[in-house]
């Protein structure tokens, strides 16, 4: 089994910052996709980002260019880099772990940007 363990969300001015991390256990991390997905209240669960386990990187709808995903393999840890956040960013952030055989998702990290 796989556990997926997010941190680093908050409260946060509309303009601000905040880095989110999430730690996968187990040994499958390097050979998989990691991303980030969000929902925010009374919509659906939408991608933000990803990264394959070569390294390519994908984002959500014009989320690119102030959001930018990056992965530790030796960490076991992807992490989300949001910049120039806007209230609309508020969601719970969960992260995700797929492949072929693997279909995990942590927690959720809730996020709040205040106008």
């Amino acid at each position: 089994q796989v556990q997926l363990v997010e941190s680093g969300g908050g409260l946060v001015q509309a303009g601000g910052s905040l880095r989110l991390s999430c730690v996968a256990s187990g040994s499958i991390f390097s050979i998989n996709a990691v991303g980030w997905y969000r929902q925010a209240p009374g919509k659906q669960r939408e991608l933000v980002a990803g990264v394959t386990s070569g390294g390519n990187t994908y984002y959500g709808d014009s989320l690119k260019g102030r959001f930018t995903i990056s992965r530790d393999n030796a960490k076991n840890t992807v992490y989300l880099q949001m910049n120039s956040l806007k209230p609309e960013d508020t969601a719970v952030y969960y992260c995700h772990l797929g492949g072929p055989e693997a279909d995990y998702w942590g927690q959720g990290t809730s996020v709040t940007v205040s106008s």
